[in-house]
């Protein structure tokens, strides 16, 4: 599911984008942690309703963890997961508008990791209840005490946490790379438009081997 090239977007898109002085080059630093945006069971497997077959960005991701693993770099999982009051109430304004995520409860199938992933137990879990990583977690405090300078992001979905994380990764200020291989959505539009935007305003979209390369040389 990889994203257009550049310059296929079309010429007035490009230059329309150009003249508002956006996608500047996202500094690289030292430093970087790896973010794996909710890469559990409910989204990476088409048997359950939330999923779709994201093999391919599982064993894309997996190659950043393991050379994270191996250069000694954190890394940092994510999973949104309700408890039965949560996922049955009123009270989480996303679950109104996005009620297939109800089935995302504690203990579930869905919530765990996808096992293709290889854990350390250094490994850090961040378990969410929206879009973003960031929003109502740990996350900002939990990178600043990491020392990230820099800050990659992959996982699903594309146009939906993994673009609300990376967003507020930069707001949070934080140098942000998302690695396009390893990242996955239910269609190819979205995640097109999400890496698009990303690219624009947010983020360096990179492939997965400078990302690998830079987590190959954290310090």
């Amino acid at each position: 599911m990889n994203a257009p090239e550049n310059g296929l977007h079309g010429a007035e898109t490009d230059q329309t984008y150009a003249r508002a002085g956006f996608g500047a080059a996202v500094p690289r630093g030292t430093s970087p942690v790896l973010v794996v945006v909710d890469l559990t069971r409910g989204f990476t497997e088409p048997e359950f309703p939330s999923g779709a077959d994201l093999s391919a960005e599982v064993e894309a991701a997996d190659t950043l963890v393991r050379a994270a693993h191996e250069s000694g770099a954190p890394v940092v999982c994510t999973a949104i997961s309700y408890t039965p009051a949560e996922a049955d109430g009123d009270a989480i304004a996303w679950l109104r508008k996005a009620p297939g995520m109800r089935s995302l409860r504690d203990g579930s199938a869905e919530v765990a990791l996808d096992p293709r992933l290889e854990r350390h137990d250094t490994d850090h879990l961040i378990v969410k209840k929206g879009a973003s990583a960031f929003h109502g977690t740990g996350l900002a405090a939990l990178l600043t005490g990491l020392g990230a300078d820099t800050v990659l992001v992959c996982g699903a979905t594309t146009s939906g946490c993994v673009r609300a994380t990376a967003v507020d990764a930069v707001q949070s200020g934080f140098n942000t790379l998302v690695v396009r291989d390893a990242c996955g959505d239910r269609a190819r539009g979205p995640h097109d438009a999400a890496l698009f935007d990303l690219q624009a305003k947010y983020a360096d979209v990179i492939d997965l081997g400078e990302g690998v390369e830079l987590l190959a040389k954290a310090r």
